[in-house]
């Protein structure tokens, strides 16, 4: 009878599944406007290549980080920094979710049931690939429109906005340029955060088991130094791609494709072009992860009733 009640108790596993996507896309919204600014200043500083500027760096528009986001907040107001934090909720709400929220289920599926003890580190990675890759061809359209809005700067006077917002951008899109045009970018978008979700999530799983088999108790900061190691691997590896898929998506007629843009790149502003904005990077997913998984990890406790 005892037992029968015990598992009457437990939520299925398409409950445990909606949960675990109610606290990612939750925790990824969170993530996503307490870090944006960092992202919209990432963005234009990727945008902004050496070819078209000129080669007096005397003569860039935008240097450095905190030099992006006071340039930005200065010709164009404070709220120019949260551009694109619309489209960048969907986007959570639909890749985060799906990303983080299928993470443990895909991983246990891939080690299977009957397994025991510490998954393998090449299961991780494989989970996070397989995720990133769902979740962004889902979302895909919202990074688009995300990017298109934060590429836009401030405009000769007379000179009307691309787009009025989110919904507007989406619909001129199709319109102007056909519904597939929504998933402009998908390759190099999918090649990014499928790398990068990876390695944020597979390494954040490693750090933080190899810091609890250290002795380092299940707490606030021993997430806090997992999300800053899962920041920094996830830009390491992804900052190429990343540069590419910002470029295609900022002006899409310039490049024949994912291969073209790499090779343009390369070619007029050098391998380091693939790196620009790396500071802005890292301190944009270092922080959005910390504040990504110390939410995720309350989230969990308070609606699962359980540690992770």
């Amino acid at each position: 009878m005892a037992a029968d009640q015990k598992l009457q108790h437990q939520p299925s596993a398409v409950s445990l599944i909606a949960k675990n996507f109610a606290c990612s896309a939750f925790s990824a919204c969170f993530a996503e406007v307490t870090t944006i600014p960092i992202d919209t200043a990432k963005v234009r500083l990727q945008l902004q290549g050496k070819a078209a500027e000129g080669a007096d760096a005397s003569r860039l528009k935008y240097r450095g980080l905190l030099g992006t986001v006071t340039t930005i907040a200065k010709e164009e107001g404070a709220g120019a920094l949260w551009k694109g934090i619309v489209p960048g909720l969907h986007r959570q709400v639909l890749f985060g979710g799906l990303r983080i929220g299928l993470y443990e289920p895909v991983k246990m599926l891939y080690v299977g049931k009957d397994h025991t003890g510490d998954v393998p580190l090449v299961k991780k990675i494989a989970a996070g690939l397989t995720t990133g890759a769902l979740a962004i061809t889902v979302a895909n359209p919202t990074d688009l429109v995300k990017v298109r809005l934060q590429a836009e700067g401030k405009l000769a006077p007379g000179v009307p906005r691309r787009y009025s917002g989110a919904m507007d951008a989406y619909g001129k899109i199709v319109k102007q340029e056909g519904f597939a045009k929504l998933w402009t970018g998908l390759g190099p978008n999918v090649a990014r955060n499928a790398i990068i979700n990876a390695a944020e999530l597979a390494s954040y799983d490693q750090v933080k088991q190899s810091l609890l088999k250290a002795g380092l108790p299940d707490n606030s900061l021993t997430h806090v130094l997992s999300g800053l190691g899962a920041g920094f691997i996830a830009v390491c590896v992804g900052s190429p791609v990343d540069v590419v898929k910002s470029r295609m998506m900022g002006d899409s007629s310039k490049y024949k494709g994912t291969i073209d843009c790499f090779v343009k790149t390369l070619q007029n502003d050098g391998v380091t072009a693939f790196y620009k904005g790396f500071v802005p990077n890292f301190v944009r997913l270092g922080s959005w992860n910390v504040v990504m998984f110390l939410t995720l990890e309350q989230t969990k406790r308070l609606i699962l009733g359980k540690k992770e």
